[in-house]
């Protein structure tokens, strides 16, 4: 068999039944051989970038590796900003580049290139990948690939680039072992944590509960991908235990009611922030309290609280703050356990009643004052119930922010670039998401951010995908342009001076897509009605946010989690 029609049939029985790619010269043999066998849907996309995120978001809804291809050169480092975000949001993902073939390539001479389009694309990704390798022999093709869909999935999941020499993908192989591994696959998977350890971890856990007077659960994005979102709420509401969840932790509590209490963080909602500065115990579930969710002043964080964090990776236990005690585990292990041995619940009844009452006190919808036009987290707030979504794909910026405070998502998939940060994620994420779920994602983006991949448009027409897109159009780079606002004295180069953006709405239309604008509160219900007009076709409708909108409540630079501007009293007293 040729080496690239077995990848074709080992993909197929990975369960991969979309690749994402934009086809170039050292990727002939492999896209052909996904034609021929017919067994894994090819979608092509429009620049590779597209590929790898659109790879992300399949992968987030499918649980499985996704799969993203890229020639030489260019199109290979086109992918690494997807690799990136895979790697900083542990997203389990195969990324297979084409490169020269071998007999043109450098091999470690002091030449810049011998091959057209050669490139290392090895030494590149590695960084921010859990294994980049290239291929030496057509034989060892197979066995490169079950390392690296074993590896991607495996701990703490992430991608994996495979660089394959274009004369390697032609060559014949003979490889008749089962795609899954064979024997090994059939083993039981043997526990992240010995028993000892756990059973004295939850032991410490329980008695810290049973001492605690103000406990909070931290939801992190190691729920998601540890697939461990159901027992969790059920722990939640079986113990009475109030809950606050980072930006990539948001959506997985469902049921809950008021014990899901919030996103923390930066841009957290201000009550569940407070709530977290006065908790005198954390317990924090695959989240690796990095600075946005933390504040810079760590011992501020740690204060006052006895911190029990479980996490997969253990170089995330101390990374920057110190818990009372760490455990190195798969949640998967520690939940069920959790659930089996809990004890009697006496609840928290006025823990409870003082984060509600701050909730009351400090509404999300009312933290941004803005006199006229649209304003973003009451649009959020509206959006969750407008339609059957199936799940929300935001792009990075001041709408990703409204919608991490006054979005509802409860049960449905919220995807967002986190430690990447990649403007352009949406739109080619949410084609990876709605094709998994084959069913309508809502599109959220910025004006900036959907300009980076614009043209994915077609690729949503082409495919007759039904994505709900919203673009929060402000005319500009908001965000940032608040920070120029805090510390430049409102110049505003790059955001403001110099930015533009199209018409949205023409531009929609001359892909295909039908497409509206709104610019009043007064419309929206009409317009919203519309979005969902025809469930199973795209439509784009652009919403004008007036240019003053900023993202607030923010929390203040160098300041702890309970000082965010703009400043409110302090409703301790009556509480």
């Amino acid at each position: 068999m040729k080496s690239s029609d077995w990848i074709a049939h080992f993909l197929a029985e990975r369960g991969v039944d979309v690749v994402f790619e934009l086809i170039g010269g050292m990727t002939t043999h492999l896209v052909d051989s996904l034609y021929r066998c017919g067994r894994s849907r090819i979608v092509t996309m429009h620049h590779e970038q597209a590929a790898a995120l659109a790879a992300c978001g399949w992968a987030q809804v499918k649980g499985l590796p996704g799969v993203a291809l890229a020639t030489s050169g260019p199109g290979a480092v086109n992918l690494l900003t997807g690799v990136a975000t895979a790697f900083f949001d542990s997203i389990p993902a195969v990324f297979i580049t084409g490169q020269v073939n071998t007999d043109e390539s450098s091999r470690g001479r002091p030449l810049r290139q011998l091959g057209f389009q050669e490139t290392d694309i090895v030494a590149m990704a590695t960084p921010v990948t859990k294994g980049a390798r290239q291929a030496a022999s057509a034989e060892e093709i197979p066995e490169l690939f079950r390392w690296a869909f074993d590896l991607a999935s495996k701990g703490r999941p992430g991608p994996v680039l495979l660089d394959l020499p274009m004369n390697l993908q032609r060559q014949e192989i003979d490889d008749r072992r089962p795609p899954l591994g064979g024997e090994d696959e059939a083993k039981p998977q043997k526990s992240s944590v010995d028993g000892k350890t756990l059973s004295l971890f939850l032991s410490s856990l329980g008695r810290a509960l049973d001492a605690s007077e103000r406990p909070l659960l931290l939801v992190g994005n190691g729920v998601a991908r540890s697939g461990t979102a159901r027992s969790l709420s059920e722990l939640v509401r079986r113990l009475r235990l109030p809950a606050v969840w980072s930006l990539m932790g948001k959506g997985l509590l469902e049921g809950c009611g008021d014990l899901a209490s919030g996103m923390i963080g930066t841009y957290g909602n201000r009550w569940a922030n407070r709530a977290l500065s006065e908790a005198d115990l954390l317990v924090v579930f695959g989240s690796r309290l990095d600075i946005r969710q933390t504040g810079v002043d760590v011992a501020a964080f740690e204060k006052g609280k006895k911190i029990f964090q479980v996490d997969i990776d253990g170089n995330e236990l101390g990374g920057r703050v110190r818990p009372t005690e760490g455990l190195v585990a798969d949640l998967r292990d520690v939940v069920p356990a959790l659930l089996e041995g809990l004890g009697p619940v006496r609840g928290w009844p006025r823990w409870l009643e003082r984060i509600d009452r701050m909730r009351e006190l400090w509404p999300d919808t009312e933290e941004l004052e803005l006199p006229e036009g649209i304003h973003p987290n009451r649009l959020m707030a509206r959006l969750a119930s407008s339609g059957p979504a199936a799940g929300f794909v935001t792009d990075v910026g001041a709408h990703q922010m409204w919608a991490a405070q006054s979005l509802a998502v409860e049960g449905r998939p919220f995807l967002s670039s986190g430690g990447m940060g990649a403007m352009g994620y949406a739109l080619p994420a949410a084609i990876g998401a709605g094709i998994a779920a084959q069913a309508p994602m809502m599109v959220l983006a910025g004006d900036g951010g959907f300009q980076c991949n614009i043209q994915e448009l077609q690729t949503v027409v082409r495919n007759g995908l039904p994505l709900k897109i919203v673009i929060f159009d402000n005319r500009s780079l908001g965000m940032v342009r608040q920070f120029q606002e805090a510390y430049f004295e409102g110049r505003y180069p790059g955001t403001v001076w110099g930015y533009d953006a199209p018409d949205f709405e023409a531009i929609g239309r001359a892909y295909g897509i039908p497409s509206r604008t709104v610019r009043d509160e007064v419309r929206l219900d009409e317009a919203l009605k519309w979005l969902w007009a025809d469930r199973d076709r795209p439509a784009l409708l652009v919403a004008a946010i007036p240019p003053q909108a900023a993202t607030f409540p923010k929390m203040a630079f160098g300041q702890g989690l309970n000082r965010m501007d703009p400043r409110k009293d302090d409703p301790r007293e009556g509480l």
